[in-house]
């Protein structure tokens, strides 16, 4: 079984983290708070919030049925783990990191700001998962490896079992990003987190929970890896209002039914746009967007825009060319993108 630690930058194995007012307080009853230099008058917001998420954690670990030890929570949503996992693990100017392409473009961004050189290796056949490229894209300097699954942007989820065998073959850390994993029949790698200590797996309540304005994401890993996580990020990375609001709609929340809607929903959209004369192909999807091929996709953005409606176009993307993403929206606003991209001439 590998050993995550061996994968980390020696400055990170020797840092020690900052350690905030509230972290020497081993609990007691204490009414006068005198050691944070905060405005004494309760306002709802003059105190700092908890640096450790100690209540959060324990609500999203019953949540996902995993340890609270297994957990950090990012304040920037998934871009904060994505963000420090380079920080942790690659050396800037040295070392590298493996990635599908096309794929979700912070990856690319963080790669950069970290001096990290992405090598990107492009998906097979509509959009298949190139495991074996992957592996021979690495090299003893490879530190990373980034699957988004499902895929942004082209939408479809690789099997677990074929993650499975790719983070049992990388002599590194595979981060698998499953930020639209509940959309997706082919399920999450959580289950299986335990017995890959090289696995690092995203996810978000932006998408699903609908909190795309709360910015939260979290990633889940060994225990050894989160703790690293916690060790370098910014001491009081989520704040206060943040973390009860989350706590509030995780507690009186059932997302199933929304999920269930925004499904059938994508179908519905994939069956109504294959017949479009504008449309060329309609990729299945496992996510909450659908990718398109369209026959003139700038002139049918702008279209689009004109009459109110705003899509992505991807078609600049190597692997995407020609292609517009759509997002499933309400029942009323699919059909009225329906009804455009039919009348569309």
């Amino acid at each position: 079984m590998k050993n995550p630690l061996q994968y980390v930058r020696p400055n990170i194995l020797a840092l020690s983290p900052y350690s905030t007012a509230r972290d020497e307080f081993k609990g007691g009853d204490i009414s006068i708070w005198l050691d944070a230099n905060e405005n004494p008058y309760e306002n709802g917001v003059n105190r700092y919030p908890d640096p450790h998420q100690k209540e959060l954690k324990a609500c999203i670990a019953s949540l996902k049925r995993i340890s609270p030890e297994q957990i950090f929570i990012g304040g920037a949503g998934s871009d904060e783990a994505i963000d420090l996992a380079f920080r942790i693990f690659c050396e800037p100017g040295k070392d590298n990191a493996v990635a599908i392409a096309p794929s979700y473009g912070v990856y690319k961004v963080a790669a950069a700001t970290n001096n990290i050189s992405l090598r990107e290796v492009q998906l097979d056949t509509d959009y298949a998962l190139p495991a074996g490229r992957l592996l021979q894209a690495a090299d003893e300097r490879t530190k990373l490896m980034w699957i988004c699954s499902p895929n942004n942007p082209t939408g479809n989820a690789f099997e677990t079992s074929r993650l499975e065998a790719l983070a049992e073959a990388f002599d590194g850390m595979l981060v698998v990003d499953e930020a639209y994993v509940d959309f997706s029949p082919k399920g999450s790698l959580l289950p299986v987190l335990d017995r890959h200590p090289n696995l690092i797996v995203l996810q978000t309540l932006s998408k699903a929970w609908g909190m795309a304005g709360l910015r939260l994401g979290m990633a889940f890993a060994a225990p050894a890896v989160a703790e690293l996580y916690a060790r370098i990020k910014y001491p009081y990375n989520v704040n206060g209002p943040t973390q009860a609001e989350v706590i509030r709609r995780i507690g009186n929340s059932d997302v199933k039914p929304q999920i269930k809607e925004i499904i059938s929903q994508r179908d519905h959209l994939s069956r109504a746009l294959a017949s479009a004369a504008c449309v060329q192909k309609v990729y299945p999807s496992d996510a909450n967007f659908l990718l398109i091929r369209v026959s003139r996709p700038a002139d049918i953005y702008e279209y689009l825009v004109h009459h109110g409606t705003i899509v992505r176009d991807r078609s600049n993307v190597c692997g995407c060319k020609g292609c517009l993403r759509l997002t499933v929206g309400t029942p009323e606003e699919n059909s009225r993108l329906i009804g455009l991209l039919q009348d569309f001439r």
